[in-house]
């Protein structure tokens, strides 16, 4: 409910920034390299964030980060920019480290039931943007893309109070030599989230915000707001289901397949059919939220399981980070069909690179070992 309330200031800029790049004092590149500079921020600091999240526990760290929230989205009220609205951007990559990382440990504490647990979270964590989102579209239709983050603001401080019914106490780490081994070479599920992320949390949005604009000129913010919305209602809906089958049919195959279906409706988003691929994807992407914390935590049990958890939050970002970047850059001047067939491509061999190392007998045993 914290994270929820958090949120909308963050996906509603999503929306907004690349639409209305000029009133925000920027261009579409930089409005690129803002919409990503939260997650690259987080690529440096995921590992101080999960320390200070194990040593002072949920309350604290919860707290502190939805009242930074509420200040990012005071600032994308009033402030234009590159420079002055980058310094908000890296405080809310931090507040979402760790909203995001308290989410996921405590719904995968218990290894039995966490994928359903997990779907649940990630349903609680929609609510706030699937409301956010047409009302920030509506506001901006009428008087601009300003007033709506002075609104969100005020329902971040609200998340305080939420955060006072969080347990307080500190969570176990790993032994001093485990947890400073920072970087170590990529395995299947890191390359799968760096293109889960590149793709969905990157290219995708920020493509649906600048191609649609191209398409629908006059109400195109309201149609991409809506369907950023139905993004989220798709997770209200469809992340439990994903929790149950999960458990029903396996993680990771089930992630190996839903990947597939999604790289497919890629390629058609790239080709031009724009709302119906959306849509279908916006679908899938629901289905796939809950897998990869219970995936994670089967395979690294115990105290070395929320750094595990945020070394794969880290190469999402990575990848969702990377996303705007290209297509701030390659948008305006290249094919979409090439730039979704490829990213396509890969996200598909990296699902299918998961599903072979799930059927390795060793890989348990190696990713407890890291």
């Amino acid at each position: 409910m914290a994270l929820g309330l958090s949120l909308p200031a963050d996906v509603v800029l999503y929306l907004l920034l690349p639409m209305y790049a000029s009133q925000f004092g920027v261009t579409l590149a930089e409005a690129g390299m803002l919409l990503a500079a939260n997650r690259l921020v987080r690529i440096a600091g995921y590992g101080y964030v999960a320390r200070f999240y194990a040593r002072h526990g949920d309350r604290l760290t919860c707290g502190i980060a939805v009242v930074a929230a509420a200040v990012c989205g005071l600032g994308y009220a009033t402030l234009s920019g590159f420079w002055a609205l980058l310094p908000l951007r890296l405080m809310w990559g931090l507040c979402f480290a760790a909203l995001n990382l308290s989410t996921q440990a405590l719904a995968t504490a218990d290894p039995l039931g966490a994928a359903r647990r997990n779907g649940r979270s990630r349903a609680f964590i929609a609510l706030g943007p699937v409301l956010a989102l047409p009302l920030g579209a509506l506001l901006a239709h009428w008087s601009g893309p300003r007033a709506i983050f002075g609104i969100l603001a005020v329902f971040s401080l609200l998340a305080w109070f939420v955060t006072r019914r969080l347990p307080a106490a500190p969570h176990p780490m790993p032994n001093p030599g485990k947890a400073t081994s920072r970087f170590k070479r990529p395995n299947s599920l890191d390359s799968w989230s760096f293109m889960e992320g590149l793709t969905l949390d990157g290219l995708f949005i920020v493509g649906l915000s600048y191609l649609g604009k191209d398409l629908m000129p006059g109400g195109a913010v309201i149609v991409a707001g809506v369907l950023m919305a139905l993004r989220y209602l798709a997770e209200i809906l469809l992340s439990p289901v994903g929790g149950r089958m999960a458990e029903r049919f396996g993680a990771e195959r089930l992630l190996v397949w839903l990947s597939l279906v999604t790289a497919l409706a890629l390629v058609g988003f790239g080709l031009g059919w724009l709302w119906s691929c959306a849509a279908l994807i916006v679908v899938l992407r629901a289905l796939q939220l809950p897998l990869l914390p219970p995936i994670v935590a089967r395979r690294t049990p115990g105290p070395e399981r929320v750094q595990a958890l945020a070394a794969r939050s880290v190469w999402r970002d990575i990848g969702a980070g990377t996303g705007p970047l290209i297509a701030g850059l390659l948008l305006p001047v290249a094919s979409p069909p090439w730039i979704y067939g490829v990213a396509a491509l890969l996200l598909a061999l990296t699902a299918l690179a998961c599903g072979w190392s799930a059927s390795q007998p060793s890989v348990n045993i190696q990713e407890r070992s890291t």
